[in-house]
């Protein structure tokens, strides 16, 4: 929202200075994020006076002028088609920055003449694309006064942020009040008290013709027919204000409705009534009822938008834009007004669907003063025929204006309790007051009356709010908070943290993270097991990504092919985002996903190259999984893994029935599909499968127990069938005696001859670590029979002799 310190004037009678406006307005919410004075730019250019302007004795195109400054007289060389003798003009001393052109004068010579200076075009200034001669200024202004000052560009341009509930604050009226409020001025009336009554009934009449229930698309319009008017340019004033804020004069009619837009927060719209057949009516639009708008594109609609529309065709998208056809022109002489109220959720969503963006949408859906549909007729009358001439007829409308009155109490002590500072029902009443709630006491309430023009306001808080601000927030004083609990609750479940561990775990193993799309190519999921149909899009941002992704895996095996493509095999890629089984809220998956591709380690001198293999991928799946609390040495081990992994290098694992990860080597048909070179790894950690850690004995973690007496290690050979997991043997040598068993490795793996057909040995390496006294030689024996008996009950396996 834009507007510049005069504008703001016409509003609010005040002295305060530009600093101190926008030092008020952020501190009432109205945060500004720029004040621009192009005065202190154009601060060295000057009225002045060409004496004389004689032609240049080397160079046809080219006059040499004598310019008085107002304090001395110099040389300048002008190749402007209008430079002449007695004419005043903008001077550009030698030193000053030129910002339309970015160029610093110096003296100098052209064609051997000397120039001292420069004569400025309005391109040259940087205030328009004018550049067919240099500035002609009237003949009373006064020489070596301030260009700026002059011609009225000294009025500082503030530029505010309006949060999307202070709707009534995009106009320069409502800011205006808000500052009074404040103390920075006081409120000007706003001249709508002897409205015009019109001389003569209206050609044309507004009309709503919408179905039962939708009635609230467009519950009122209101307008006027004018006839003789006159259509040319709006008076310097208003195109200065509105270039000011970036909007480019039009015409008058035009420049009209954009002013009241911006001064006054009243969207209007108007019609050549010359290009309408018959009256004007309010209704939904066909499916695929089509438009051409202002912005000179066609538009589709749908019957969710209300539009404006003749016996003929649609003539405007209802509080969006208005239509090409009925467009105002320099030859128009009769006009219809609109001025009407939309929902604004059906404007909002009219909008996102035809992608348009306009200053009347952005009000419109923000919520509009309903009773500005009474009085903006009347501002907007006044200004057509001050501007344009003509007749106005008497006004004409169709619908009710919406009953939004409503009351609120405020219970004073409420302000401490909430805000933090005692406040008096005095000042409290005083400042609602001022900024247009109508308040009285009752019984020690304060009975506020909302205005129309704030829908924000709901209940007793927003009012406590109001009050705040505006008294200051930089008065509330510094209190520190009660101490509620000497421990308190953590803000973070362990279940909300899974993915941030997972992430710096991951990243610790030497993976780098990546961020991809949610979607994926339907041809390439059916690599992955294929999608239901309720999960493609219906409105792809891409042909290659017309589908929510089923396996979250699938995208990063994409971006390893890429890397390889462009010449980086050697990947180590995670990512820890959704995948999706079905379009319900439920049928979302958080995964933490990984994929490993090309050399595990650089190539060097000093160290063997190996291949990846499916226990790298286990390793970081294990890692991920003890890193959110998956009880790792519980941990099954099983060789079904989905069809994207390579069968009888890959496996899945489990709790019980639970799936929490899949890992292995990535099927040789997915490594041809992505132009990837094998062997590739990858894994698939489910973090909502995994379980919540069970607490014991309160939220504290265990007491750390050390022991200082000497470990014990004992290796064992064991002789089982060949089918018979390592993990089955492990899980056995550790349960036969819990107290003292600490650690249970795998190191060796043998088949062959000495062991027999079918049949295989592991080597484990077991670790005792007793904790009240040092194993005796004994005890030790008694341990390694308890380990032998229970692997040989669990497995069917024999001690290797």
């Amino acid at each position: 929202m834009k507007f510049t310190l005069s504008w703001l004037k016409d509003h609010l009678d005040t002295e305060a200075s530009p600093d101190e406006i926008a030092h008020a307005l952020t501190m009432l919410g109205l945060e500004v994020e720029g004040v621009e004075n192009k005065a202190a730019a154009l601060k060295p250019f000057t009225v002045a006076y060409v004496k004389e302007a004689k032609q240049h004795p080397d160079a046809d195109r080219l006059r040499v002028c004598t310019v008085d400054t107002g304090r001395e007289e110099v040389q300048v060389i002008c190749g402007a088609p209008n430079a002449r003798t007695g004419m005043k003009g903008v001077f550009a001393p030698v030193g000053s920055y030129v910002p339309g052109i970015d160029l610093k004068l110096k003296a100098g010579k052209i064609r051997g003449v000397d120039s001292n200076g420069m004569l400025v075009s309005e391109r040259e200034m940087g205030l328009s694309d004018e550049h067919e001669g240099i500035i002609d200024l009237p003949e009373d202004a006064p020489v070596g006064e301030p260009f700026a000052k002059v011609m009225g560009l000294d009025d500082p341009v503030f530029d505010i942020a309006i949060t999307p509930n202070r709707a009534d604050c995009l106009g320069v009226r409502g800011v205006a009040r808000d500052l009074a409020a404040a103390g920075f001025g006081t409120l000007k009336p706003l001249d709508i008290a002897k409205p015009v009554e019109g001389s003569f009934d209206s050609p044309m009449a507004w009309r709503r013709d919408l179905p039962a229930g939708l009635e609230d698309a467009c519950p009122y319009v209101a307008g006027r027919y004018f006839r003789g008017v006159t259509n040319g340019p709006s008076p310097e004033w208003m195109q200065r204000r509105l270039r000011a804020i970036g909007l480019r004069p039009i015409s008058a009619l035009v420049d009209i409705t954009n002013y009241v837009t911006f001064d006054l927060g009243r969207p209007l719209h108007v019609f050549d009534a010359d290009k309408v057949a018959g009256d004007l009516t309010m209704r939904m639009a066909g499916e695929g009822e089509t438009i051409a708008a202002l912005d000179e594109r066609a538009y589709t609609l749908d019957p969710e938008m209300v539009v404006i529309a003749d016996a003929n065709a649609a003539h405007g998208i209802g509080g969006v834009m208005g239509g090409e056809t009925s467009g105002v022109s320099e030859e128009t002489t009769n006009v219809f007004l609109e001025v009407a109220l939309f929902d604004p959720v059906r404007i909002a969503k009219t909008g996102r669907k035809l992608g348009v963006i306009s200053d009347a949408r952005y009000r419109f859906e923000r919520g509009l003063d309903p009773q500005s549909a009474d009085w903006g007729q009347q501002v907007a009358t006044r200004l057509i025929l001050d501007l344009c001439g003509g007749e106005a007829s008497r006004p004409v409308d169709a619908g009710t204006i919406p009953d939004t009155s409503r009351t609120i109490d405020l219970r004073p002590g409420r302000i401490a309790q909430l805000g933090g500072i005692e406040i008096d029902e005095v000042e409290a009443r005083a400042i609602l007051d001022r900024l247009g709630f109508a308040t009285q006491s009752v019984d020690g309430v304060i009975r506020a009356q909302v205005p129309s023009w704030r829908a924000d306001v709901e209940g007793e808080a927003d009012l406590i709010e109001e009050v705040l601000r505006v008294h200051g927030y930089d008065d509330i004083p510094v209190e520190p908070l009660p101490q509620l609990s000497p421990i308190p609750q953590p803000a973070v479940s362990p279940q909300q943290r899974r993915a941030e561990l997972a992430r710096t775990t991951l990243a610790w193993r030497g993976l780098d993270e990546a961020v991809t799309f949610s979607f994926m190519s339907s041809r390439q999921a059916e690599i992955f097991g294929g999608v239901p149909q309720e999960l493609h899009l219906a409105n792809p941002i891409s042909s290659e990504l017309d589908v929510m992704r089923p396996v979250a895996l699938a995208n990063l095996v994409e971006a390893a092919g890429r890397n390889a493509d462009r010449g980086f095999p050697d990947v180590a890629l995670f990512e820890i985002g959704p995948q999706y089984r079905t379009s319900e809220p439920d049928g979302q998956d958080d995964v933490a996903a990984g994929v490993r591709a090309g050399r595990p380690n650089p190539r060097h001198w000093a160290i063997a190259g190996r291949p990846l293999d499916a226990f790298d991928a286990k390793a970081d799946a294990i890692a991920a999984l003890t890193a959110v609390g998956a009880p790792a040495d519980n941990l099954q081990t099983s060789a079904d893994a989905p069809g994207w992994y390579h069968p009888g290098r890959s496996g899945v694992l489990h709790l019980g029935p639970k799936v929490l990860a899949n890992f292995g080597e990535l099927h040789p048909k997915v490594l041809e599909a992505y132009d990837l070179r094998g062997p590739a790894v990858a894994f698939e950690v489910f973090l909502n499968a995994v379980p919540a850690p069970k607490t014991k004995g309160g939220k504290l973690k265990p007491a750390l127990m050390l022991s200082p007496f000497q470990p014990v290690e004992r290796d064992f050979a064991f002789v089982v069938d060949e089918d018979v997991p390592a993990e089955k043997l492990l899980r056995a040598a550790k349960g036969a005696e819990k107290q003292l068993v600490t650690e249970v490795k795998l190191f060796d793996v043998y088949t062959g001859d000495k062991v027999g057909a079918g049949k295989k040995s592991l080597a484990i390496a077991v670790t005792l670590q007793p904790t009240e006294k040092t194993l005796t030689d004994a005890e030790i024996e008694a341990v390694g029979k308890k380990i032998v008996q229970k692997v040989e009950k669990d497995t069917g396996g024999e001690l290797r002799g």
